[in-house]
């Protein structure tokens, strides 16, 4: 009898950690000097991991467990506050004052990783850092440990220092984002929409030649592919906000 309840656990920990392998694992790193919440939005009918939503204090870390073929984004959000009910507001990346985002996508001006996932038999992996969306916070994503063309997505640099005035978004005297043209202008040509939704007549403005010199690696525009979009085979992620330059 004993035997066998010491077989029967040994193989609900083999079990367990043959269930547990499947999937992404993404690291959550808060690398800023302030606390931030990061918010999670998934694709139609994906899950929202964490519902939507967290704290991070500075210097914290989370892991989260991501099933496969999930599709969604991440971004950061500043100067949260909430009551005890999960309602209140965000300087930045706000999802209509909820902690917890359930769905709702971050308020623009916000710096966003973008992932697609694959599966345990095709383990191929897409994933960028977005500006498409404006800046707030710098972040990166990257594989951890490596990989054989794994690629590092990043914008590293504090963009608001050298936002141009057009695109400033200011609280209390303070450069807290940087809108991107689409946004400023409010213009098919700028937003790549109407005539302008295809890579032959959507063309980098002066703004988005100006993100990607800053950070030539992410998007700056919509059809911004070539330099922008990582692949990789990996099955841990670090997504970094803040990340050591």
């Amino acid at each position: 009898m004993l035997i066998s309840l010491y077989l029967l656990l040994i193989l609900l920990c083999i079990f367990v950690f043959l269930t547990g392998t499947n999937g992404t694992q993404l690291i959550l790193v808060n690398n800023c000097r302030e606390h931030i919440w990061p918010g999670i939005l998934g694709g139609a009918g994906q899950v929202t991991p964490k519902d939507g939503g967290f704290h991070l204090s500075s210097g914290e870390e989370v892991v989260i467990d991501m099933p496969e073929k999930w599709s969604g984004r991440i971004w950061g959000r500043q100067n949260c506050h909430f009551n005890e009910n999960g309602k209140g507001s965000c300087d930045t990346g706000d999802c209509s004052g909820q902690l917890h985002c359930q769905g709702m996508g971050g308020t623009p001006p916000a710096t966003v990783v973008e992932m697609t996932l694959g599966t345990s038999t095709s383990p191929l992996h897409f994933y960028d850092v977005s500006l498409v969306d404006g800046f707030n916070l710098p972040v990166s994503m990257k594989p951890v440990g490596g990989g054989i063309g794994c690629g590092i997505a990043e914008c590293q640099v504090d963009l608001n220092i050298c936002c141009p005035s057009a695109l400033e978004v200011k609280i209390g005297g303070k450069v807290m984002g940087c809108k991107s043209a689409c946004l400023a202008m409010q213009s098919a040509k700028y937003c790549c929409t109407g005539e302008f939704s295809n890579p032959k007549t959507c063309k980098p403005t002066l703004f988005a030649n100006l993100f990607k010199a800053i950070c030539p690696k992410a998007y700056s525009y919509a059809f911004d592919d070539s330099s922008s979009l990582n692949k990789c085979r990996a099955s841990r992620y670090v997504i970094t906000f803040c990340p050591p330059k």
